[in-house]
């Protein structure tokens, strides 16, 4: 059973990421006095007094947005509302309503999802009746909260959970089992391909795109492990996305990466590999997920030349050098039965935890060999390195600033990594952190 989301929604610079941080205990997501640093959603598992619920982040919502950016930071939005089981709709009290608000207001409304108002920066009982215009919006009692002091954060997660089931058992964790998602654009072959890995027709098959419409798990014993395959709609060029079902279905694709552990790629051996076959590429490395690139229906291909197919997909993909290409037939059967080992492979890959000592050595030789940047007469100092995390494979370099570090050094640093520790088909996270500094700085 999956938790309830609960999104917060709001315009720029009102506090949500703030808020965010507040509600889970700690600093997850990026927090700046300034409008629109939060863009993509950000996702986190909370618990408040038996309701368990899954809070989303999400960017400074603009009703008519001026450039292509802020196009796309609504559309993060408007998935995020349309995910949602409970909307925190977030003002500020301190400005007091603009014309912004009540467009939110009405976009909210027309949503029909349940909305709590929430007026942050109330800091004092002083500042107690600022909260009394935004009845004027028409979503209800709005609660005064500070996410900055802390101040009503209890009223509001009470309020809040009384749309949410509560916690009356012990919600089942999802199977300790490598979780692969397959994904592609529509109709290259990826629910037959499933079908060809589980040896049965357990999913629909249908030579239309877009028969796929929700993501599927199917869990399944191979070599005495589980293994849960996630079939997904095939993602198109957003230009492309037609509202309603198929919007949902991006939203349940990008959802499907995110809960896998690796994600198949399938292309078209006829088309090659498109812009749009890069794209999803560049969403599954933006969410950290270890990546296969599987090159279907190659019984069609004239000429089978694996070595400069793979160097056209390498130069392509120059941004992956890591990935791992696979050359298959979901309907012949032809080298599908390496998609499951290599997805082990990388999944293992993932689980690496290099020991520290080495880990440290392996920097000090590569900053002895590359001396670090400079800016000015300031030069970047690398004091210390940590594993912190797996899966994936997450490092904090511990630095004298941050700021200092170039995306071409961290660039070399990953090199040296996976020079000396492999991570084959996985991406890196990299995480500097400045000396006395609590948040992390990610380049």
């Amino acid at each position: 059973m999956s938790r309830p989301i609960v999104a917060i929604v709001g315009r720029p610079n009102v506090g949500k990421s703030t808020l965010f941080n507040r509600l889970l205990g700690e600093r997850r997501a990026i927090v700046e006095d300034l409008p629109g640093t939060t863009r993509d959603r950000i996702h986190a598992d909370v618990s408040w007094e038996g309701y368990e619920f899954t809070l989303v982040d999400s960017g400074g919502l603009e009703p008519r947005p001026e450039s292509t950016i802020r196009q796309k930071v609504r559309d993060q939005v408007e998935i995020a509302i349309a995910e949602a089981d409970v909307i925190l709709f977030l003002v500020d009290a301190r400005e007091g309503i603009i014309p912004v608000d009540e467009d939110i207001a009405g976009i909210l409304r027309r949503s029909q999802k349940p909305i709590v108002l929430a007026a942050n920066k109330i800091d004092n009982s002083r500042q107690q009746s600022d909260i009394l215009q935004f009845y004027e919006l028409g979503i209800g009692e709005p609660i005064p909260v500070s996410a900055y002091h802390g101040r009503g954060i209890d009223d509001l997660l009470e309020e809040a959970t009384t749309y949410l089931p509560p916690v009356t058992t012990p919600t089942p964790a999802e199977p300790e089992a490598v979780k692969i998602a397959i994904v592609g654009r529509p109709n290259v072959g990826k629910s037959l391909l499933v079908n060809t890995l589980l040896g049965e027709e357990r999913l629909v098959v249908h030579d239309v795109p877009g028969t796929t419409r929700d993501a599927v798990d199917t869990v399944f014993h191979y070599d005495g492990e589980s293994i849960v395959l996630i079939d997904t709609a095939g993602i198109r060029r957003r230009g492309r996305i037609e509202p309603g079902v198929e919007r949902h279905s991006l939203m349940r694709t990008e959802r499907a990466i995110e809960r896998a552990d690796v994600a198949v790629l399938l292309i078209d051996a006829v088309e090659g590999i498109t812009a749009q076959d890069l794209h999803v590429l560049g969403y599954i490395q933006q969410s950290f997920k270890g990546a296969i690139l599987a090159v279907n229906k190659w019984d069609l291909v004239e000429v089978k030349d694996e070595t400069l197919w793979t160097e056209v997909v390498r130069e392509r993909a120059r941004f992956m050098p890591y990935i791992e290409v696979l050359f298959i037939s979901a309907k012949t059967g032809h080298g599908v039965e390496k998609v499951i080992p290599a997805a082990k492979r990388v999944y293992e890959e993932r689980l690496k935890r290099p020991p520290t000592s080495s880990l440290n050595a392996v920097i000090r030789e590569a900053v002895a060999t590359h001396l670090p940047p400079k800016k000015g007469d300031r030069k970047l100092k690398i004091l210390k390195a940590v594993q912190t995390e797996v899966n994936p494979p997450t490092f904090v370099f511990s630095v004298n600033d941050a700021k200092l570090v170039h995306f071409s050094y961290r660039r070399y640093l990953e090199n040296k990594l996976r020079e000396s520790f492999g991570f084959q088909g996985t991406p890196l996270r990299l995480i500097f952190r400045s000396k006395g500094e609590k948040g992390d700085k990610k380049t």
